[in-house]
């Protein structure tokens, strides 16, 4: 079975963040990686995402949360912006600027280059993901879903609390949650390690 997996090491992720920042630029990619790794929501709700979602524009400001009804469950969840997803937003948001867009609220963060009324495509969403992992030399599947199970892991590995994890990813068993965070054997093995009674 073809699941995807969370990226579990450090250098492995900070590989996949630089690699539409650094190694291949692209501002949108990148955006789409940073948001999928901090926000912990499914492509689909990812792709919806509009300016007016980000961006307060009779403030001129960012943002302090997304407020999105997630589209598979919906369920109504309030997500804090993190600084890194400030940072990228403000990255693409200069860029297009300095482009000569004039971005409005109900433009899409993630716009088709060919039809800018609608969002790119989860197909396409799959493909930036891919070719990033497959440059990076990431092992095991990784895929758009990736980017969620990774925020889970490492909320999980950083001591966050499996009822809270539970409740983010909005999962209706404790059981759902241990098999998304995709804890192996080695993860069992380090609390064994650590445990010295």
């Amino acid at each position: 079975m073809n699941t995807a997996q969370p990226v579990r090491k450090e250098e492995d992720l900070n590989q996949l963040k630089a690699y539409y920042q650094v190694e291949y630029p692209n501002r949108r990619n990148y955006l789409l990686v940073v948001v999928g790794l901090n926000t912990a929501l499914r492509i689909s709700d990812i792709l919806e995402l509009q300016w007016g979602d980000v961006y307060d524009f009779e403030r001129q400001r960012y943002r302090e949360h997304l407020s999105v009804t997630e589209q598979k469950t919906d369920k109504s969840s309030l997500i804090l912006i993190n600084q890194n997803v400030k940072n990228a937003l403000m990255e693409y948001k200069r860029y297009l600027e300095e482009q000569g867009r004039t971005m409005k609220a109900e433009d899409f963060l993630f716009e088709n280059s060919r039809q800018k009324e609608h969002p790119i495509s989860r197909v396409q969403a799959f493909r930036i993901i891919k070719k990033a992992a497959a440059a990076c030399h990431l092992d095991g599947v990784i895929s758009c879903h990736s980017l969620r199970k990774t925020f889970g892991y490492h909320a999980w590995q950083q001591g966050a609390e499996p009822a809270l994890l539970m409740n983010i990813f909005n999962h209706s068993s404790f059981q759902i949650t241990v098999r998304y965070l995709g804890i192996e054997q080695d993860d069992r093995d380090n609390i064994f390690r650590d445990i010295n009674l």
